[in-house]
C-alpha cells in the first residue's frame, strides 16, 4: 500500500489555510491512502482550530515560532512516523497549484526519482517583482554549480520526497530548508529531477522575502554556508586562489623589474606578495581541515541515516526456528524479509558504505 502525505508548514494563516486545504485532493492514481499534515509553527492566531475543522488527519504543534526550515523539518519526521512513501510540501497561502501533485509525484512513483521540484514559471509569474524574478534565477543558477544538478527553480517549496529521501534530509539552516535540501541531495548522489508546475494568485507578501536587500543578504549568506558545508576544499580553495594570485603576480612583477636591473628595491611591493601569499595558503590549509571534518561530518550522516531507520523502519522480530539435528536450519519467511530490508544492494544498509 503507498501511502501519501501532504505537509503544509504554517504561521499564522488563519486566513489562507482553509482555501489551501479545499484544494488538496484526496484520491490520486497509483496511490492507496491520502493524508494531511499541518505544521503549526508557533502559530498566535486558529491556525491549528482551522486546520481542525479543515479534516486534517496529523496537527504538529511547535511551542514557539522557529521558522520555517524548522516547521519542514518537523512535517518531515513527523510524515516518517506517520508511515508516508511519499512526502508532499506545499504552502499554505495556496500559492501553488493543487492539480499539479499528481504530476509532481509521478517520477517517484515510476522509480525515476527520489527527490522532485515543482519548477514554476517564473517570468511569467505576475505577482514577482521584475528584481525578485532575476534574484530566483540568479539563485537557482548558483545552487545548480553548488549541487550539480539540474533544478530550474531551486527556492521552490513545491516538492515531493520518496521515504527513502526523506530519511537522508538533513537542515541546518534556520531560514529557509529550499536551497539547502537541493544541494544536500546533490552531494549524496539522491536521484533528483523537477517538473513544470502552475500557480495561483497569492492574496498577501512573502513572508521570506521582507524586503530585497534583506532577501539578498540571507540568500548569500545560505549559499556560502551551505557551499563550505558540503563543498569545503572546492570553497576554500577558491577564496585562496584570490590573494594567492595577487601575491603571485605582485612578485613576478618584482622579479621582473630585479632581472631588469632597476635601481629602485621595491621592497614594500615584496613584502606585500609574500603576505598575500602566505594568507592564500594558510586558506588552502584551513580548505584541507575543512575538508576532513567533513568526512568525520558523514560518518555521523551515515549514522543517523541508519538510527532513523531503527526508529522508523524496525525490523520485524525473529521468529523460534525449529532445527533438526543433522540439518542446516533454513530461514523462514519472515527471515527472508529481513534478510531483503537490509541487503547488500541498498547502500544504506551496507556497512561503511561511502
Amino acid at each position: 500500500m503507498t501511502k501519501l502525505i501532504i505537509q503544509i508548514p504554517c504561521y499564522n494563516e488563519e486566513e489562507t489555510l482553509g482555501a489551501t486545504l479545499a484544494e488538496l485532493p484526496r484520491q490520486l492514481p497509483g496511490i492507496d491512502c491520502i493524508e494531511w499534515l499541518v505544521i503549526d509553527d508557533g502559530s498566535r492566531d486558529r491556525t491549528a482550530a482551522v486546520a481542525k475543522a479543515s479534516g486534517v488527519h496529523h496537527i504538529v504543534r511547535l511551542a514557539h515560532n522557529q521558522g520555517l526550515a524548522r516547521a519542514f523539518m518537523a512535517g518531515l519526521e513527523a510524515s516518517l512516523r506517520a508511515g508516508a512513501d511519499i512526502i508532499v510540501n506545499t504552502d499554505a497561502d495556496n500559492q501553488y497549484c493543487a492539480e499539479d501533485i499528481p504530476a509532481l509525484i509521478q517520477p517517484i512513483l515510476q522509480g525515476e526519482a527520489d527527490i522532485v521540484i515543482g519548477a514554476r514559471p517564473i517570468w511569467q509569474t505576475k505577482h514577482f517583482s521584475p528584481i525578485k524574478k532575476l534574484l530566483q534565477n540568479l539563485g537557482s543558477w548558483v545552487v545548480r554549480l553548488a549541487s550539480n544538478t539540474d533544478i530550474p527553480d531551486a527556492p521552490s517549496g513545491f516538492r515531493a520526497y520518496s521515504r527513502r529521501a526523506a530519511l537522508q534530509i538533513n537542515v541546518f539552516n534556520r531560514y529557509t530548508y529550499t536551497l539547502e535540501t537541493i544541494i544536500q541531495a546533490g552531494q549524496k548522489g539522491i536521484a533528483m529531477t523537477s517538473v513544470p508546475i502552475r500557480t495561483n494568485y497569492v492574496a498577501r507578501p512573502s513572508r521570506l522575502v521582507k524586503s530585497i536587500p534583506s532577501y539578498v543578504q540571507r540568500s548569500i549568506l545560505t549559499i556560502f554556508r551551505i557551499f563550505m558545508i558540503y563543498q569545503p576544499m572546492r570553497f576554500f580553495v577558491l577564496l585562496g586562489s584570490i590573494p594567492f594570485g595577487l601575491g603571485f603576480l605582485l612578485g613576478t612583477r618584482w622579479l621582473i623589474f630585479l632581472l631588469m636591473g632597476a635601481e629602485r628595491t621595491r621592497i614594500p611591493s615584496l613584502i606585500l606578495a609574500a603576505i598575500l601569499i602566505l594568507i592564500g595558503v594558510q586558506i588552502w590549509i584551513f580548505g584541507l581541515v575543512a575538508d576532513l571534518m567533513a568526512a568525520n561530518r558523514k560518518l555521523v550522516e551515515d549514522i543517523q541515516q541508519r538510527m532513523r531507520r531503527l526508529d522508523l523502519d524496525p525490523p520485524p522480530q525473529a521468529s523460534p526456528q525449529v532445527v533438526s539435528k543433522g540439518r542446516e536450519a533454513r530461514p523462514t519467511g519472515q527471515h527472508r524479509r529481513m534478510r531483503s530490508l537490509y541487503s547488500e544492494d541498498d547502500p544504506l544498509d551496507t556497512p561503511f558504505n561511502d
